[in-house]
C-alpha cells in the first residue's frame, strides 16, 4: 500500500464523460445517466483497501440518505484486477450487494476515466454541480482508520448541502488520503499539479 492524496483538480473542471459497465445490473454508465439530477458525486473507491473498508458503511448510508434525491451517486473502481482480484467485478458486486449499495459501482477496466478524473487514490471524491463542474474534491472527512476520529461524512456532506441548494462550496477542501489507485503497469498516469 502506498499512501496518496488526491490530485486536487482544479475547481470549475468540466466532468469528464465515461461508459463503463455497471458490476450488479451489467447496465452501461455514462453522465447522461444522471442528466436529471442537480448534482452528480463520483467516488473512486475498491474493495480490498483498509482506507474504503474503514468508511464503507458511511458510503452506504450516503447512498440511502440521497436516494431519490437531486443528488447523482456513482461509484467507480479502477484497480487492476488481474493483480488485485478483490478488486474486480464479480468481487465488487459482492460487495454492493452486502452493503446495499443505492448507486451503481462500475469497473473501469482500461483505467481511462480514472485518467481522466485525475483520480489518484482510494477513496477519492469528486462532486459537480448542475452544470458538471466540480465544486468539491477531497476528503469525507477528518477520519482515518489509525486516528480515532468518528466516521460522519462531514465534509463531503457540507459540500452536497451546499451544491443542491445552490450556494458556493468552501474552497478550503482537504485531500482524501487513501491506497493509490493500482494501475496497469505500463498505464500509470503523469499528474502534474
Amino acid at each position: 500500500m502506498v499512501l496518496t492524496a488526491s490530485t486536487m483538480l482544479p475547481l470549475g473542471t468540466q466532468a469528464p464523460d465515461f461508459h463503463l459497465p455497471e458490476v450488479v445490473s451489467g447496465k452501461t454508465i455514462s453522465l447522461n445517466t444522471f442528466a436529471d439530477q442537480k448534482a452528480l458525486l463520483i467516488m473512486f473507491i475498491c474493495q480490498h483497501c483498509p482506507f474504503v473498508k474503514h468508511i464503507k458503511t458511511e458510503l452506504a448510508q450516503l447512498g440511502k440518505d440521497y436516494f431519490n434525491s437531486d443528488l447523482g451517486i456513482l461509484a467507480i473502481s479502477a484497480n487492476d484486477a488481474q493483480k488485485y482480484p478483490d478488486d474486480g467485478p464479480e468481487s465488487l458486486k459482492a460487495m454492493a450487494i452486502e452493503l446495499d449499495f443505492k448507486f451503481p459501482l462500475c469497473y473501469d477496466q482500461t483505467q481511462e476515466t480514472a485518467k481522466a478524473y485525475t483520480a489518484a487514490c482510494t477513496p477519492d471524491f469528486f462532486l459537480f454541480n448542475a452544470q458538471r463542474q466540480l465544486a468539491y474534491r477531497g476528503q469525507l472527512d477528518h477520519s482515518r482508520p489509525s486516528n480515532n476520529q468518528p466516521v460522519t461524512g462531514a465534509d463531503l456532506r457540507s459540500a452536497i448541502a451546499a451544491v443542491l441548494a445552490g450556494q458556493p462550496v468552501t474552497i478550503e477542501q482537504k485531500p482524501s488520503i487513501g491506497c493509490n489507485i493500482k494501475w496497469k503497469p505500463g498505464n500509470e498516469p503523469i499528474y502534474f499539479g
